[in-house]
């Protein structure tokens, strides 16, 4: 999922180099999905671990 999140911020980064502005917003937003789904997971699995110790 972190490769995912790395390629979706370059090809947001060249496209906002390049003046492909809808093109770059639709990255980051796909971006911040990711990350938010990421997080989660991680909470997700740290309440796990705390709960069986």
């Amino acid at each position: 999922m972190l490769k995912l999140i790395l390629i979706l911020l370059v090809v947001a980064a060249i496209a906002g180099l390049l003046g492909f502005g809808r093109v770059s917003g639709a990255a980051m937003t796909g971006v911040k999905i990711l990350v938010g789904i990421a997080l989660i997971l991680f909470l997700l699995m740290l309440l796990g671990v705390f709960a069986i110790a």
